[in-house]
């Protein structure tokens, strides 16, 4: 996982401190940073009219940077508590509702939003139903082929798949890039993709308006993204993540509410196969029209998977 470099630790101030600094504060080094820079800019002119000294004095050596990256024990006991207790769950139910920016045509990004329930049984079980907005879609893994089916076209996509959900993902989203927001929650062990070239991590505070209830805010980063994340600290479950990638050249947002949380339910098999998508008409898997914004990518699946699929039919609830 990547995230922004420009996040550091001030000789003295820690980077959260300087994160929760006040709003009015904030204008005013903004207006002293203008401030300097026009008068560097005056007192720039005026040495030009200056007549050049006889001899220049050799450089003086490099300041050292003023902020420093910083990775804060909470945080990171933060984060490795709520991937501990995703990855001891054999089984997990929860709602996403997934909004993501889009450029318009005017300039302003516009917000889009998908609502999806997903089901998952360790270590070779996944079905994500997502009604809307947009096209209704349904996505099933079996442990030996993947599915994806669009019930209002009347059109299903089969491929064999690598035999766990983590090996599955990455052949899913190589092979055809299918992505989802949530991959790095449901994968073996989150903390992996969490902590994968992570350059920054803070303890922001506690929020008592997200999910209903109390939150641990934590951001963390890389130089590929920024990410914040909202976790309960009671259950150690995440209740929102907000991301900005790097690469994006727009600095678009995406933001992921969860909830509805189950953790080790009770699951039927039949769960993870559809009787409507063996009558649909048989399309291939392909990469889609549509390229993700620069630098979007979940964090666990950073390399194709080894595993190789195994040749196996379409899944049945039998």
């Amino acid at each position: 996982m990547k995230i922004f470099k420009s996040i550091f630790r001030r000789d003295c101030w820690s980077a959260a401190a300087m994160i929760r600094f006040n709003f009015g504060r904030g204008m005013s080094l903004v207006a002293l940073g203008l401030f300097l820079a026009a008068s560097g800019g005056a007192v720039h002119a005026q040495q030009a009219k200056q007549p050049a000294k006889a001899a220049a004095k050799p450089a003086s050596k490099a300041a050292p940077p003023l902020l420093m990256a910083v990775l804060e024990p909470k945080a990171i006991d933060l984060l490795k508590a709520a991937s501990s207790r995703l990855a001891a769950a054999r089984a997990m139910k929860f709602t996403a509702v997934v909004s993501y920016e889009a450029p318009s045509r005017f300039g302003p990004a516009l917000v889009y939003t998908t609502k999806s329930e997903v089901t998952m049984q360790r270590p070779d079980k996944l079905k994500i139903i997502t009604p809307g907005d947009g096209p209704a879609s349904e996505f099933y893994f079996d442990g030996k082929v993947m599915m994806a089916f669009a019930p209002k076209e009347n059109l299903v996509a089969v491929a064999d798949a690598p035999p766990t959900i983590d090996d599955m993902l990455q052949f899913a989203f190589h092979s055809a890039e299918i992505y989802f927001p949530y991959s790095d929650l449901i994968v073996t062990d989150p903390y992996v993709g969490l902590a994968n070239r992570m350059e920054l991590a803070f303890y922001i505070g506690q929020s008592s308006a997200v999910g209903g209830t109390t939150t641990d805010m934590v951001a963390f980063a890389s130089d590929d993204v920024f990410v914040q994340i909202w976790i309960g600290p009671e259950d150690k479950l995440p209740r929102r993540m907000r991301a900005v990638y790097r690469k994006d050249p727009l600095r678009l947002r995406h933001e992921m509410e969860l909830s509805n949380w189950q953790l080790d339910p009770t699951v039927a098999r039949e769960e993870f196969a559809s009787e409507k998508a063996k009558g649909a008409t048989r399309i291939k898997f392909g990469h889609p029209s549509t390229i993700l914004p620069p630098g979007v990518k979940p964090l666990a699946l950073r390399e194709p998977s080894t595993t190789q699929p195994t040749k196996t039919p379409l899944p049945t609830t039998k």
